[in-house]
């Protein structure tokens, strides 16, 4: 999926001007849904109306912090990444599980992923034994990744792959 979404997305920039939140907040259903059908892009029209609802939670959030979603992304707390990945969980449409995170390393925040491999490191170092997603489980992640961060100087991006290196597929890497 995540290649298919690649490969279009000079296509989604250009069908959705540049992801120009004022054009994109005053966009029509009957628009979207001929957007939608557009073979440049994914033409699934559930997924495509995420634009328009993602665009609506950006000037929402504007508005109710009084800043640019730039200033509110980048004055998050660096030692908090799971809290923004779950403001854009609920606040935004489809933003769950990595894409989210994805979305935060497009903009330039540095954050862990929690890929499968990265899961299985941290089960078979009894870091986390609930569900991934547990509020347990996410602080219990953050503050390894903290502490990793921390006493090595490395960014949270890094270290994500080098622990997935340490345990999936690719270990002998």
């Amino acid at each position: 999926v995540w290649r298919v979404v690649d490969k279009k997305w000079p296509q989604f920039e250009e069908v959705f001007w540049e992801f120009d939140i004022e054009r994109l907040l005053m966009m029509p259903d009957d628009m979207l849904e001929r957007k939608a059908q557009d073979p440049a892009i994914i033409r699934n029209f559930s997924k495509v109306k995420t634009v328009r609802e993602n665009a609506m939670m950006i000037d929402d959030t504007e508005r109710r912090e009084k800043q640019s979603f730039g200033e509110f992304i980048a004055g998050w707390p660096s030692d908090d990444v799971i809290g923004l990945w779950l403001y854009l969980k609920r606040h935004g449409s489809r933003l769950g599980g990595n894409t989210g995170p994805y979305a935060l390393r497009t903009l330039g925040v540095d954050t862990f992923l929690l890929t499968q491999d990265v899961e299985g490191f941290l089960r078979s170092h009894g870091i986390v034994d609930s569900g991934i997603t547990s509020q347990r489980a996410l602080k219990a992640t953050q503050a390894y990744f903290n502490d990793l961060r921390e006493q090595s100087g490395r960014p949270l991006a890094e270290l994500s792959r080098l622990v997935a290196f340490c345990h999936g597929r690719d270990r002998s890497v």
